[in-house]
């Protein structure tokens, strides 16, 4: 345990990225401890240090003091749960050591290294140091983090101790069929291997042995404590039309039934909507089959088993879905995905992603996320939405059509590529795009208006049958409201500038507010004065050629 000689060792040394001394000699601010937690943490794991040090009662030139912080010991070592709470993972204090010297009792705490391929954050922010002060971790620092996890594969890990009888015999042979499905060559062949045989062709297993993949997709659920500290569980929650828990169930391992399961739980109701150029409705299911099975498989592929997270699927009666897995989004964003629509050169889990292609659960050519998005497109619904922060992935489905018009004549226009769909998907659902992304939808003449207040062009409104929103939304021009104050006046001989707003406010374009349709009656008033066509004398407006009585 460190104690006196641990203390020695430590001012031994001067303070650097991965030792912090400290006088803090009756308290200190819990915020500091904080960014103190994640910038040691996070040095200790880019210097390859087990952990780092930070000591309370020592100043910085070394010199004893002794503390008083938190003198109570109860109160000194809530701190690791406290500390737990603000800190992503919930990672915290190693340990906290209190002992007195003959200068003064002293405090040392005893901080892990930030696990490979995931920075600790201290409410969110991570922090990391340039020599002695504290700062902000740069971008290349929590890159270079991130990317520890890439080169080792959790999946491919040996579960010591485990045996063919840890796993699931209706697994393994849901896990001979859809083999056989992708693999029909061997079809003859596949009969005649036994299990052991099987799984090591199915590379499920390396040599007999049984991998974290194969507990993960066909082990019994008594078998999941292999994965510890990761965790096989999938959540299904269905929530009512205001946002509220409805039902739920929990599934764990054999993953390869689970998922079958999962997706029998979804209820994949009938939709129906009018298609242009008939009178009857169309039928369709709300979710497509493979969107839902490409979206949960993906989730399994990829999630950080390290994190022990689960998987979460969230149905909503609204009608949507949302598949939440945990891990950064290795393509960075969705954009480098279907840009390349060719394979990943990186995976988290390749062993477990080459064992799920075997059994036809994935593709590993890069086209499954590109066919989500084609298959949405070609139903008329809206486009797969990925949110991809706070080291998670999530993905919302829309089990609905947003504007069937739109919709059904959108997907008409010619030469509209995949690109220009996206970000006017992003339009429709009101979400914000960047100005070169407006920039380039202005150059093909598909938007107008100003960020944020875009709004579908007429070279799209004329083909989607949305004449009369887009007029409602971008308005008339500014001579046929200024016609109207004119036309005003000539009828009823004089108004206030309350009686042009009654007038008009209902009939300006819908991107304006309030206050902004205001302003534009004020401005009309003030060119027609300019211009010397109406006049105004003590609040009242008259035509120009009006005598006041």
């Amino acid at each position: 345990m460190p104690n006196l000689a641990k203390l020695n060792v430590l001012l031994k040394n001067s303070e650097n990225e991965v030792l912090e001394f400290k006088e803090a000699k009756n308290n200190y601010d819990f915020n500091k401890l904080g960014k103190y937690f994640s910038a040691l943490s996070n040095e200790a794991n880019l210097l390859g240090k087990n952990e780092a040090w930070l000591v309370f009662g020592v100043k910085n030139d070394k010199t004893i003091v002794g503390t008083n912080y938190r003198a109570n010991s109860d109160s000194l070592h809530s701190l690791k749960n406290e500390i737990a709470n603000k800190t992503s993972n919930r990672i915290t204090f190693k340990e906290i050591y209190e002992f007195q010297t003959d200068k003064g009792r002293v405090v040392l705490f005893q901080i892990p290294s930030a696990p490979k391929g995931l920075p600790i954050s201290f409410e969110g922010h991570y922090y990391g140091r340039d020599g002695e002060s504290i700062n902000s971790l740069n971008l290349e620092e929590i890159e270079r983090i991130r990317r520890q996890d890439i080169n080792e594969d959790w999946s491919i890990g040996i579960c010591h101790g485990a045996t063919i009888n840890d796993l699931s015999t209706d697994a393994i042979l849901k896990a001979r069929e859809a083999y056989t499905k992708k693999n029909p060559k061997f079809a003859d062949d596949i009969p005649t291997w036994d299990d052991v045989t099987f799984l090591n062709k199915a590379k499920l297993t390396i040599n007999g042995e049984i991998t974290k993949t194969a507990i993960l997709l066909l082990g019994k659920a008594e078998s999941e404590h292999y994965l510890t500290p990761g965790i096989a569980k999938i959540s299904w929650i269905l929530k009512d039309s205001d946002n509220m828990p409805k039902d739920y169930e929990h599934f764990s391992c054999p993953f390869l039934l689970s998922a079958d399961a999962v997706f029998n739980k979804i209820r994949n109701l009938k939709y129906r909507y009018l298609m242009e150029g008939t009178l009857f409705p169309e039928e369709t299911n709300s979710y497509d089959s493979y969107v839902i099975r490409e979206a949960l498989n993906n989730c399994i592929a990829h999630q950080d088993y390290t994190l022990s997270a689960k998987i979460n699927v969230i149905e909503s009666e609204n009608s949507w879905l949302i598949f939440d897995n945990s891990g950064s989004f290795i393509p960075k964003n969705i954009k480098n995905v279907l840009s390349a629509d060719a394979p990943s050169k990186e995976y988290r889990n390749r062993f477990l992603a080459e064992a799920m292609e075997n059994l036809n659960m994935i593709d590993t050519i890069g086209s499954g996320i590109i066919k989500m998005f084609k298959i949405q497109r070609k139903r008329f619904f809206p486009l797969p939405e990925y949110t991809l922060d706070n080291n998670e992935v999530k993905l919302k489905i829309e089990g609905k059509v947003l504007d069937v018009n739109y919709a059904n004549k959108l997907a008409k226009i010619p030469d509209l590529s995949l690109d220009d769909i996206i970000l006017l998907d992003k339009i429709q659902k009101n979400h914000e795009i960047t100005n070169d992304e407006a920039r380039a939808l202005k150059r093909k003449k598909l938007v107008e208006g100003k960020r944020p207040n875009l709004t579908i062009s007429s070279n799209i409104a004329k083909f989607t049958d949305q004449k009369d929103d887009y007029i409602k939304m971008q308005g008339i021009d500014d001579e046929h409201y200024k016609a109207m104050i004119i036309k005003y006046l000539d009828k009823f001989g004089n108004a206030k500038r309350a009686d042009f707003e009654k007038l008009l406010l209902d009939k300006l374009p819908d991107v304006l507010d309030d206050n902004q349709k205001k302003n534009k009656v004020k401005n009309y008033l003030q060119l027609l004065r300019k211009a010397h066509e109406i006049r105004n004398d003590k609040g009242i407006w008259y035509p120009s050629n009006n005598v006041t009585v």
